[in-house]
């Protein structure tokens, strides 16, 4: 009969008394009394067997103590892209959204006011050197009269004044040369840095107005590619306990150089790696964090600023680790814990501390030890006797063996 015990009672009935053996589910089970004339057995129930929980041992790696992190990618340069000269646009050649070299050409004002001031300019030059190739004649004539009295002190230095005024006026047209030309040269918007430049926002045909500061029509805006940046907050605790240790102890140098890894909102793992390169200078008392930067190489630009990022930052030197899988850890009034096989397959307590998460499964910093063999799930408590089923704490092989599994039972049917 499936699903069914079957008990099988065997009586060997001896002067006054006898022994009964009972078969249950083909397991021979004895039970020992006197049976006298006319009395009814009764066989008690037998004790059920331990649950059967899936047990694993720890993973041990070799990895650094880390922090998670949550941040936003930077550029590491951005500029607001303003002509410094007023004018027309004459011309747009700025290819929207996509990498421009520094010195390209994107935008061109008419640059017509400019040449009509440029020969002005020289032209002003010209006078002022004419003017002061006088001054030097008239003196050279009043040195020679001078001694011989033919004419007075007076206007011996009247020439000398002369021609220190017209050399001054020689210097104050070449300047004015100078940013004439400078006004043409910008006339021809470039960019000031390599990286990827935003939309138009002001199109060719249009009165631009140049000059410093806010002033001056924004026409786009560009950012650097590579490197990027990654801004973080780092709480307290992890500031007491190890980055302070990055500050440089003298002026001139650098601090210690921490491990930076990043992960964007749709990667698995942190596929990016960097270097903690920037830690500000006071803890901001309204969070209790303070500002982090981190540098990474983006040589495709995938980085792209403003984007979401997950920060794992190494807080220490590579060391012996102990990795367990998530659904292991248990919450017991806010503390975490961990039920171990012990000594006879009986469930232990063990309080734990939780590190970052790696490659799937979490790091142990303190409760479990090398070699230590945890229930991953299952309803029991500590001191409750278990029967183990082994399997791999690896989340790639439990899913090979879970397939397997899956395979036999289906050829069992």
């Amino acid at each position: 009969m499936t699903g069914k015990s079957r008990i099988f009672f065997f009586t060997l009935v001896a002067a006054g008394g006898g022994a009964l053996f009972v078969y249950l589910n083909g397991v021979p089970a004895t039970v020992s009394r006197a049976l006298t004339s006319g009395e009814t057995s009764k066989i008690a129930p037998m004790p059920p067997p331990p649950p059967q929980v899936p047990v694993a041992e720890v993973v041990t790696r070799v990895i650094a103590r880390s922090s998670e992190f949550t941040g936003a990618v930077a550029a590491a340069k951005t500029v607001e892209l303003r002509p410094r000269v007023g004018g027309t646009l004459e011309s747009v050649s700025v290819p929207e959204g996509g990498l421009v070299e520094r010195g390209q050409l994107l935008f061109q004002i008419d640059p017509r006011p400019f040449e009509v001031a440029l020969q002005n300019a020289e032209a002003q030059l010209q006078r002022a050197e004419v003017l002061l190739s006088q001054a030097e004649t008239d003196l050279d004539r009043s040195q020679r009269l001078a001694p011989s009295g033919v004419i007075s002190g007076k206007t011996h230095d009247d020439a000398l004044s002369r021609k220190r005024e017209r050399q001054a006026q020689v210097l104050e047209a070449r300047a004015a040369v100078a940013a004439a030309r400078l006004d043409l040269s910008y006339s021809r918007v470039t960019a000031p840095i390599a990286g990827r430049v935003d939309r138009v926002l002001v199109t060719e045909g249009n009165l631009v107005t140049g000059a410093s500061g806010a002033a001056a029509t924004l026409l786009t805006t560009i950012v650097s590619v590579d490197p990027a940046y990654v801004y973080f907050d780092i709480d307290e605790p992890t500031y007491l306990s190890f980055l302070s240790q990055t500050r440089p102890k003298a002026v001139g140098r650098k601090g210690t150089s921490f491990l930076v890894e990043v992960g964007l909102a749709t990667e698995s793992g942190y596929p990016h790696s960097g270097t903690l390169d920037f830690l500000g200078n006071r803890i901001d008392r309204s969070t209790g964090t303070i500002r982090a930067r981190a540098v990474l190489a983006n040589p495709e630009g995938r980085l792209t600023p403003g984007l979401f990022a997950r920060v794992k930052l190494a807080t220490s030197a590579p060391q012996e680790t102990v990795l367990i899988d998530d659904q292991a850890i248990g919450t017991d009034q806010g503390h975490r814990y961990v039920l171990v096989l012990g000594a006879g397959d009986k469930v232990e307590y063990r309080p734990v501390e939780l590190g970052a998460m790696n490659d799937g499964l979490r790091a142990i910093a303190s409760g479990l030890n090398p070699g230590d063999t945890i229930i991953i799930k299952g309803l029991v408590r500590p001191g409750m006797q278990v029967t183990p089923n082994r399997i791999a704490m690896a989340l790639d092989q439990r899913s090979v063996n879970g397939v397997a599994n899956g395979k036999t039972q289906a050829a069992r049917r």
